[in-house]
């Protein structure tokens, strides 16, 4: 280690690893339709998953990844093969793409004394949702006898989608200093342009969204930020803010010598510091343990073999692990399972807010392009509320669910994950949103129809005084029985017309003479009252309608 380093960074990471998520939003391709499938071309390629694949291939570690979740869990994760009774291949609704173009990023940290790492990418992928406008884009890299000051730094830095402001010196606040994505061969792909700041500035002021940073926006292509000049079929938009979830694993050789304020950086992502000093204040950290340690397998008392400690605090879920044989070779705290079971479990959570964060997204656009005074604005809202409903529908009855697995490590992770994230809270707000829209749809398809019942029914009332006439007369009113075709034709008409004349007309006046009529019927008015109701059927009122 350099002489120059503090006595707190000569404690190595032996193994470092860490998985970012980034929820988006996917816009519609054609508009009116509510499940659409987006698909993208190079460098993309869709990943065949060990269950359509070579059953040579089926390892052991995808049958215990798959038993880990429940059977309706397992259903949407992988899909349901064909049984013997029902015949039914059910594909997942997931479907993932991959990249093999990246295989290293550098990283330019702050502080100028620290030299660029350079960590391997183990994979870069798009996980799509059939039926759910969202995808999620995973990027797991690691490195080896990384200083813990650096795997802080890069847990703080790395994540960010853009700067949220800017030092005096021009770089973004809280960003690395320079991000570039490396080839196999060192070739550098694309590079961050987090110092740009008139480009953010620019772009938040012309489209009201906020631009992301240029090496995630290359990495996305051919996928396009939809408030962007850019051309592309298929556009997303962000759900969240610029800070992505992300898994971080750790294994060191004596994980018992960190700190309690260490612990708490590597928990939380916060910024590297002095060993004794908490990121936060000891009053906001003061239930720290209780919150977001989770340590049914860490025993600190056990210098020699003290285990796996799990910190979670919704957006960032840590795992710090000694690196005894032991321990490393455990499937229940062990590097296999932590890219496995807990990443699908971390991805669901993360997936539910999405989702949900995006039809709360969806309900918001509908109401903002409501005009009332409008009928086919109206009409469009109807359209737009009613699918919406009917993919929350699918949602609730495909997706969501409040146990994933009966393990307990893996059930009591899964709900410490949900309830900090507050997807129940969420998920509440957002039924209860759809049920009240809902409902002034239906309350307004009733007024709609009453008010056409009005109608009817003082037409009916006003017929009936013509029907009652000619009928006292008999059919016979008119002989012309034997008269020529064109004399029934004209006696036809003569009687069609002004007969639908005077229909149109009594529909016209339908609300004035329901209120005559009403008034004629209530025997508390006066018969000057009434006799005014009669005349104010043919007053013209301006600025309304009859």
């Amino acid at each position: 280690m350099p002489d120059s380093l503090p006595l707190h960074a000569s404690k190595l990471v032996r193994h470092f690893r860490q998985i970012l998520l980034w929820p988006l939003q996917l816009m519609p391709i054609r508009d009116g339709e509510q499940i659409q499938k987006h698909c993208t071309d190079n460098p993309w390629r869709e990943v065949v998953d060990e269950f359509t694949g070579d059953p040579s291939l089926f390892q052991e570690r995808h049958y215990t990844e798959f038993v880990t979740f429940l059977p309706y869990v397992q259903r949407f994760l992988y899909g349901e093969g064909k049984g013997s009774g029902a015949g039914v291949d059910q594909e997942s609704p997931i479907r993932v793409f991959r990249r093999s173009d990246v295989a290293k990023v550098r990283m330019m940290y702050p502080d100028r004394r620290a030299e660029p790492i350079i960590f391997d990418v183990a994979h870069v992928d798009l996980y799509f949702f059939y039926d759910i406008d969202v995808f999620i884009l995973t990027m797991e890299i690691h490195a080896d006898d990384l200083p813990l000051p650096q795997a802080q730094d890069t847990l703080f830095r790395f994540g960010r989608g853009y700067p949220t402001y800017w030092e005096p010196s021009g770089r973004g606040g809280h960003c690395l200093e320079h991000v570039e994505w490396l080839s196999a061969d060192g070739k550098v792909l694309a590079t961050s342009d987090y110092e740009h700041r008139e480009k953010y500035l620019s772009f938040a002021c012309r489209y009201r969204a906020s631009c992301i940073a240029s090496h995630w926006e290359w990495l996305l292509e051919p996928l396009v930020l939809h408030h962007s000049a850019k051309t592309g079929l298929i556009r997303y938009r962000q759900i969240e803010s610029h800070l992505m979830p992300l898994m971080a694993y750790l294994t060191m050789d004596d994980p018992v010598a960190l700190t309690r304020a260490e612990f708490m950086r590597l928990g939380l992502a916060a910024a590297p510091g002095s060993p004794e000093s908490l990121p936060y204040s000891e009053r906001h950290l003061g239930d720290f343990e209780d919150r977001h340690c989770y340590d049914r397998y860490w025993n600190e008392q056990d210098r020699e073999h003290p285990g796996t400690r799990f910190i979670c605090s919704g957006r960032v879920f840590t795992e710090v692990s000694d690196r005894g044989e032991r321990f490393f070779a455990a499937r229940k705290t062990g590097l296999e399972q932590f890219r496995h079971e807990y990443f699908v479990l971390f991805l669901i959570t993360h997936f539910h807010k999405a989702a949900l964060l995006m039809l709360a997204d969806r309900l918001v656009d509908a109401m903002n392009s409501l005009d009332i005074s409008k009928p086919e604005s109206v009409r469009q809202f109807r359209r737009v509320i009613r699918q919406t409903l009917g993919v929350f529908l699918r949602f609730t009855h495909r997706y969501w669910f409040h146990d994933v697995s009966d393990h307990v490590q893996v059930k009591e992770l899964f709900r410490m994950i949900s309830e900090h994230l507050g997807t129940d809270r969420l998920y509440v707000e957002v039924r209860d949103a759809i049920e009240d829209m809902s409902q002034y749809l239906d309350s307004d398809a009733l007024r709609r129809q009453g008010e056409t019942m009005v109608r009817l029914s003082v037409v009916t009332t006003m017929g009936l005084i013509g029907v009652t006439a000619t009928g006292f007369f008999g059919m016979n009113l008119i002989a012309a029985a034997e008269s020529p075709i064109l004399t029934k034709v004209g006696y036809f008409l003569l009687v069609l017309i002004p007969a639908a004349a005077l229909t149109f007309y009594t529909v016209l006046k339908s609300r004035r003479l329901s209120d005559f009529l009403e008034a004629l019927a209530d025997e508390r008015q006066s018969s000057g009252a009434k006799l005014a109701a009669f005349v104010n059927v043919w007053k013209t009122k301006r600025g309304r309608n009859p």
